[in-house]
């Protein structure tokens, strides 16, 4: 007898807290900005019970991190790791930099972006975006991007605010966000 598959959580709150919260730099660091958005299911509805991970390098390009080959992250405070709850509107918010450019395939860079994870209710396991720039040149030749149907293109670009960036996350249906096979 085999057993049933089951999906993960809602148990974010118990099981996945991270100390540092929503903030992937200290709130006063220079160039800081809020990094916005809604997580929401295929009918539109907001999932309230959602995590939103996000993973960056910093505004040199560099992750912090030991096995980056480029050497130690030297941005003062920096992690690069940020996690955050939905709240009951399917809301969620990172403060964060701009990261810089990092190297791509063969010798290649990518453009600045942030790659995000998101884990909610009916989820077997975590569904991988990334956040690209809405004034990024770059986005133009990265290796990444540019693999992703141009139609689609949009749902990875975050759009202007007043206080920052708005990245909202749609999990399926029409306007599904471009989700990664990690």
């Amino acid at each position: 007898m085999t057993t049933p598959s089951q999906t993960v959580g809602p148990f974010f709150a118990l099981g996945l807290p991270w100390s540092d919260g929503p903030y992937a730099v200290p709130e006063d660091a220079p160039g800081a900005f809020w990094l916005r958005g809604v997580v929401v299911d295929g009918a539109g509805e907001p999932v309230p019970d959602a995590l939103v991970e996000t993973w960056q390098a910093d505004r040199a390009g560099r992750f912090d991190h030991p096995d980056d080959p480029r050497g130690a992250v030297a941005s003062p405070g920096f992690r690069g790791f940020a996690r955050c709850p939905t709240d009951p509107e399917g809301r969620w918010a990172i403060r964060t930099v701009r990261p810089g450019p990092v190297p791509g395939p063969d010798g290649t860079l990518q453009a600045p972006h942030i790659d995000v994870s998101v884990l909610a209710r009916g989820l077997l396991d975590r569904l991988v975006t990334r956040i690209y720039f809405p004034d990024e040149a770059a986005n133009a030749g990265d290796p990444v991007l540019s693999q992703v149907d141009p139609i689609r293109r949009q749902t990875l670009v975050a759009r202007e605010s007043d206080d920052g960036l708005v990245f909202d996350i749609t999990l399926q249906g029409d306007h599904e966000t471009v989700f990664f096979a990690f």
